[in-house]
């Protein structure tokens, strides 16, 4: 039994005194109509309706059913219409999570102008060194990189390919050199992410394969923002994902060394928990992201 459609059906049969001017109301048949009553008395354990041939009229059960479904039936009604208008329309609150080093390096450009676009829409965003589980923290899209791990059950899409780069700024060039080999690198300062293999030696991809070239860590954090204020200080040379450093890189603040030199790749995902039944606000963002990043096999950030 529909319980909210025989509650409606109740309020209008009583509103219309009469079974059949309901049903020609609803566009029910007759039977129909009876039907919706007989199964919501059963349900309730009590007659809600007396009848006779002339006219009806509500037992004591029906009268004080009728002032509850009378509150209950327009706040259903109007909760359907707010959602009804959340589904065609972008607005709300849009939860969004993304690890420190994609955000801080391409969620301040990209999110004023989703935000023109979409004047109704009110963005909560999260920064974090961890993952987030979206499901349980109440999130509605992330960012992740392929070197952390998430719920397998996401809708996950690749929005682009960084390049592990290494850079230093230009004073730290101009005091220390440039290193000309990968083993260069064990003469100078490095800055490293707290990755407990990443802490003594940096991966590098040389025409004899992957070598472990020993390093000096000079400073390790798990903030990517104090990784590269220390680089712009000109402290060392650091390794990290394009994509948190490709303005630098192209504004000249930090300079590339080693670019012959591959040292390997991070994809970026966007997930979120569901494809199905998506809110207007979840369906216009998951767009405008994709049209900003349309080739996901190749490197937007350098």
């Amino acid at each position: 039994m529909d319980r909210l459609h025989s509650m409606k059906v109740f309020a209008k049969v009583v509103e219309q005194g009469s079974f059949v001017r309901a049903a020609e109301i609803m566009s029910l048949s007759n039977a129909v109509v009876t039907r919706y009553i007989v199964d919501l008395e059963n349900h309730l354990g009590t007659r809600l309706l007396n009848r006779s041939t002339r006219r009806l009229s509500l037992t004591e059960s029906g009268q004080a059913f009728l002032e509850r479904v009378r509150h209950i039936l327009p706040e259903i009604e109007e909760a359907e219409a707010i959602v009804a208008m959340e589904t065609k329309k972008p607005a709300g609150t849009l939860s969004l999570y993304s690890h420190v080093g994609f955000g801080q390096g391409q969620l301040g450009k990209l999110l004023p102008e989703y935000s023109q676009a979409y004047p109704d829409v009110v963005l909560d965003i999260s920064l974090s060194e961890r993952t987030m589980d979206l499901v349980e923290e109440g999130m509605d899209i992330g960012f992740f990189s392929s070197l952390q791990k998430f719920d397998a059950s996401m809708v996950v899409r690749k929005i682009g390919v960084a390049e592990v780069v290494l850079c230093a700024s230009p004073s730290y060039i101009a005091k220390h050199g440039a290193p000309e080999t990968p083993d260069d690198l064990t003469q100078h300062a490095c800055l490293n992410f707290s990755h407990e293999h990443l802490r003594h030696y940096w991966h590098v991809k040389t025409d004899e394969g992957i070598r472990d070239i020993p390093i000096t860590s000079k400073l390790v954090s798990n903030s990517a923002i104090l990784l590269r204020d220390f680089t712009l200080a000109g402290m060392g040379i650091t390794m990290r994902p394009s994509f948190s450093l490709g303005d630098d890189l192209r504004c000249g603040k930090l300079q590339r060394v080693l670019a012959d030199y591959q040292m390997g790749q991070v994809a970026v995902m966007m997930a979120y928990p569901s494809r199905r039944l998506l809110s207007a606000k979840v369906r216009s963002f998951v767009d405008f992201i994709m049209d900003k990043f349309p080739q996901p096999e190749s490197d937007p950030w350098l």
